[in-house]
């Protein structure tokens, strides 16, 4: 009766952690590519949050482990905006808006950005830096960009206002 009582106990535990691990990987950021992006926009506007990355920054890497595993941040961009995440350094052609934008620095730069974010989250006088965040409006109109690493607070904070 015992053993019957502990592997009773065993599946408890084991089935309440399985559902747990399942229940966390269902809250994930519903990310887009530009291409999809397009689609998306000509069926239903909504507000656009990209951000832009790459593999070496450190501090993306940090709030892909901290901000974007918040709850309360995926449940916004899931359902406020569409969420759009770049590699700056992506060597893809990219069509959007019946355009075509390029890496025109693959082969001149070492880390070569591509023309979307340079288009969207250059500053003037100023050399591009990572993390780059920026929230577009409805019309596609640039509304915030954020150039450092941003907090789950200052994450909510930045799509809140």
């Amino acid at each position: 009766m015992k053993l019957f009582n502990k592997n009773i106990l065993f599946l408890f535990f084991f089935g309440c952690f399985a559902f747990t691990a399942i229940a966390q990987q269902k809250q994930n950021i519903n990310w887009i590519s530009f291409e999809q992006l397009d689609d998306s926009l000509a069926v239903k506007p909504k507000k656009v949050f990209i951000s832009f990355y790459t593999n070496w920054c450190a501090y993306c890497k940090k709030m892909n482990k901290v901000a974007f595993k918040n709850p309360e941040v995926i449940a916004l961009l899931n359902s406020e905006y569409y969420a759009v995440k770049m590699d700056v350094e992506s060597k893809k052609n990219i069509t959007f808006e019946r355009a075509e934008y390029i890496n025109e620095e693959v082969g001149k730069n070492r880390q070569p950005i591509h023309q979307i974010p340079l288009l969207l989250a250059s500053r003037k006088n100023k050399t591009f830096s990572l993390p780059a965040t920026v929230i577009l409006n409805k019309t596609f109109k640039i509304t915030k960009r954020h150039f450092e690493y941003l907090s789950t607070k200052k994450m909510l904070k930045f799509l809140k206002n």
